[in-house]
């Protein structure tokens, strides 16, 4: 059986998670089951896209992703199931992929059947688990579908930037992940908005309550307060400009 890792905005007050995770069970006992996540902001694309690069380089190769952030339900939108080099995909064709797939470059593509019977509103439930269940009980990708050119799946508007970017989303604790790779050399400072920061090595190098810049864990710039929420202190917002200062 293929490990699957589950991505959602479902939250955990209603039963859309179990749901998902029985169908698969269902379909696929034995299947191992992951949660990567069921807080992100319901339908925050950007997020849920940073959530998956952040995710993708510590699973283990040949697992199954399903990743259900989904605004365009019941649309014309695709579901796919994709193969990476690593691992496999299985989510709605909105762009969620746009920067995972700078970790795990896509291969093949498949456009999933709608049946007839499934809700307009739980693709989650209806779509994309039963094909997450065929993955991990050992189907190949072509089993699927009917085939996807990769270079044809939507993207975001996202590019990630060696020096200069932008603020691209926050997490729990306020914290500002950028769209700037972590630099090879130490820049002296990261200018975000109207505030230039230090860049240091962690929360603890400058006193509490006190701004910085730092490289994430992600792979990428992150801006944050010590013991405090930078989204707060500085008022930042997505889409603010950033900068590397040497």
């Amino acid at each position: 059986m293929r490990p699957v890792f589950f991505l959602s905005d479902f939250g955990l007050e209603d039963p859309y998670v179990g749901v998902v995770r029985g169908v698969i069970a269902r379909l696929a006992p034995g299947a191992p089951v992951h949660d990567l996540g069921h807080d992100l902001p319901p339908q925050d694309l950007k997020k849920a896209a940073w959530s998956l690069f952040a995710a993708v380089p510590w699973l283990p190769e040949g697992a199954v992703v399903l990743a259900v952030v989904d605004p365009g339900v019941g649309t014309d939108r695709r579901a796919l199931a994709v193969r990476g080099q690593r691992l496999f995909y299985v989510l709605p064709d909105n762009g969620l992929l746009t920067l995972a797939a700078e970790r795990d470059p896509l291969e093949a593509a498949v456009a999933l059947p709608l049946p007839e019977a499934a809700s307009a509103t739980f693709h989650g439930r209806d779509v994309f688990a039963p094909a997450a269940a065929r993955l991990a009980a050992g189907a190949g990708l072509k089993e699927l579908g009917t085939p996807r050119e990769v270079a044809a799946l939507r993207r975001l508007p996202l590019e990630l930037g060696e020096e200069a970017g932008v603020v691209l989303t926050f997490d729990r604790f306020g914290n500002a992940i950028t769209t700037v790779k972590n630099p090879a050399r130490p820049p002296r400072a990261v200018r975000v908005g109207r505030h230039t920061l230090p860049f240091v090595r962690t929360f603890a190098d400058v006193p509490p309550g006190k701004p910085l810049a730092y490289a994430g864990s992600s792979g990428l710039v992150e801006v944050a307060v010590n013991q405090g929420s930078a989204r707060a202190l500085l008022g930042l917002k997505g889409g603010e400009a950033v900068r590397l200062v040497f």
